[in-house]
Order: structure tokens, then C-alpha cells, then sequence
């Protein structure tokens, strides 16, 4: 998938307008800017490779049928990542109780750029690789347990790098709830890990 950085805000305005005059060509720019990101958010939000294949490629199909009611009251970025949400949470809905499970070595997306999951340092042995993966592992399956409403805004604040206005605007709610969500969130993400930690412990 290419990963490209993410062009200007003035470039991806004239894209959009572009689009919505017709060029297609404008549409396919604006989906390789922001499908790495579309694609590592919904990943996430399932934890399955293939339906998060499918929601990121059904978020841009919505899109752009729905491309002349856009009208940037909102950033475009936030736009899609609220039609992103929708199809994501739908998806958990009707695949609840299904287990989710991907790979490791894909890279995530955060903001402008990637950066690997293992934590990059050349001080590093077998071992403490190892335990980092292990690690980065038991977070992804932790937030997998979270409530799709606390999921999506873990994952837009802490691994999309939004701002709490952007998440207000994509999951419609008012900048204090989506704070508090964000608070519930890692409490319930540390609750979880501690309680693996104490279980692994009396192993």
C-alpha cells in the first residue's frame, strides 16, 4: 500500500473540488492520500486484515457517491474518517462476538507518516524485541475489548493523532464527552493489562 506523505490542506481542497467537478482523477489522488491512514484505523477498530480491507474500500465507494454533499464545513480527513466510524462500528455490530486477530508486522499509520510496531533500537536484543511485540500485542488486543464508542476515540486521539475537536466532530458528540471517553478508555485499557499482568503472574 503506498505511503506517500499526505498532501497540503490547499492541495487537498482543490482535489475535492476537483472531484466534485468530475475528475476522476482528483477522486483517485484523494484516496491514494488517505487510505494507508483510512485502512490502519479500521484495522484497528476490527482487528481483522480482510474486513478492514473491505470497510476501507467501502468508506471511499460512500464517499463518493456522497462526494456533492460534501461542502467542508468540516476538514475533508475529518469527513472520512466520521463515514470510516460508521461502517467500522456496523461491522463490530454484526461480527460481536467474532475473534480478531492480524499481523504484527504491519506498519501504523499515525498522522503524516509510519512507524513500525517494534520499537526501533539498535541497543536492543532478541529478548527486549520480543517483549516489546509482546507488548504491543497485548495493547492491540486490549483495546480490542474496549466498546466500539471508547475504541473509536482511543484510536483517533492516541494512534490517528486527532485533535479532541476533530474526534468531536467525527463521532458527533459534544469535546467533554469525547474527554471523557478518552479517560474511561485508558482506564479501562490499564484495568485490562494489569489484570493479564496478575494472571500471567500466578501462571
Amino acid at each position: 500500500m503506498s505511503t506517500g506523505p499526505t498532501p497540503g490542506l490547499e492541495q487537498i481542497r482543490r482535489l475535492v473540488q476537483r472531484a466534485q467537478d468530475g475528475e476522476s482523477a482528483a477522486f483517485e489522488g484523494l484516496v491514494d492520500a488517505y487510505k494507508p491512514k483510512i485502512y490502519n484505523y479500521v484495522l484497528r477498530m476490527l482487528g481483522e486484515r480482510e474486513t478492514a480491507e473491505d470497510v476501507a474500500q467501502e468508506t471511499f465507494i460512500k464517499a463518493y457517491s456522497s462526494l456533492a454533499s460534501f461542502r467542508g464545513a468540516s476538514s475533508f480527513q475529518t469527513w472520512l474518517y466520521r463515514i470510516a466510524s460508521n461502517l467500522a462500528i456496523d461491522s463490530i455490530r454484526r461480527r460481536k462476538h467474532r475473534q480478531a486477530s492480524y499481523s504484527l508486522d504491519e506498519p501504523l499509520d499515525i498522522s503524516g507518516g509510519q512507524v513500525e510496531r517494534d520499537i526501533e533500537d539498535d541497543a536492543a536484543g532478541p529478548e527486549l524485541q520480543l517483549e516489546s511485540a509482546q507488548l504491543q500485542r497485548r495493547v492491540s488486543e486490549a483495546i480490542l475489548e474496549l466498546s466500539p464508542k471508547l475504541r473509536t476515540v482511543v484510536l483517533l486521539y492516541e494512534l490517528q493523532g486527532l485533535s479532541y475537536e476533530e474526534i468531536a466532530e467525527i463521532v458527533g458528540a459534544p469535546l467533554g464527552t469525547v474527554k471523557s471517553r478518552l479517560f474511561n478508555a485508558r482506564e479501562h485499557l490499564k484495568k485490562i493489562l494489569v489484570d493479564e499482568r496478575d494472571l500471567e503472574l500466578l501462571r
